[in-house]
């Protein structure tokens, strides 16, 4: 019976069933489900394959953010479920958000989501944050990276402010900062010194887990 409710959830966020899939979440901890085998072996294993064929091309950006939609619907029922004391287990932690003076967010949240989904602790800061609260929420959290995005050209400097504000301040060495944004490129990662690039949610979680070693 548990596999057959986890097959139901993981095959709720690959269909994108965002209408169902809180009630979904609910039947399965009806039936004795522990949530976090429900979270690590049903949505994360279902979001896992949404961002496999994004990255494929076989799906286009609407799918993959109906995917985190439905994902994110479905968590809201199980996180508050898990015991105290029992937590997934964790890759690295993220400390996350779009640069000061930039409001954008569609693609910031789904590399959260599709981070958090494959074992990153990720702390969601929001848009138009400046350099110094992004630092001192990394050195709060003990976070190991850094993600910043850019939609607008004029604010991606910013995030080469943010490199040269951890340098000054001695704590370059223990975090690793990735970048990412419509104009962001790799070139332009390189010069201003970010440890990794991604074009895409779903690339994202591959540079991430190629920093720590897990791929």
């Amino acid at each position: 019976m548990h596999e057959e409710m986890i097959a139901k959830l993981r095959d709720a966020v690959i269909n994108y069933d965002m209408e169902n899939i809180a009630e979904l979440a609910k039947q399965t901890l009806a039936k004795g489900v522990p949530p976090l085998q429900a979270i690590e072996q049903g949505l994360a294993e279902g979001i896992r394959i949404v961002g496999d064929k994004f990255g494929a091309g076989e799906i286009f950006l609407p799918e993959l953010v109906m995917g985190a939609e439905a994902m994110k619907s479905a968590m809201a029922v199980l996180e508050p479920a898990l015991p105290k004391g029992e937590a997934r287990s964790v890759v690295g932690r993220f400390v996350i958000g779009t640069v000061q003076d930039d409001i954008h967010e569609i693609g910031k949240n789904l590399v959260a989501t599709m981070l958090s989904s494959n074992g990153f602790d990720v702390h969601d800061l929001g848009v138009n944050c400046p350099g110094e609260k992004i630092i001192v929420k990394a050195k709060e959290l003990k976070a190991n990276f850094i993600g910043v995005s850019a939609l607008m050209t004029t604010t991606m400097p910013r995030m080469g402010e943010l490199i040269e504000l951890l340098k000054e301040d001695g704590s370059r060495g223990s975090v690793n900062v990735m970048v990412g944004g419509a104009p962001v490129t790799d070139e332009f990662a390189k010069k201003i010194g970010a440890d990794g690039y991604s074009g895409d949610a779903a690339e994202a979680v591959h540079v991430a887990k190629r920093i720590v070693g897990k791929e």
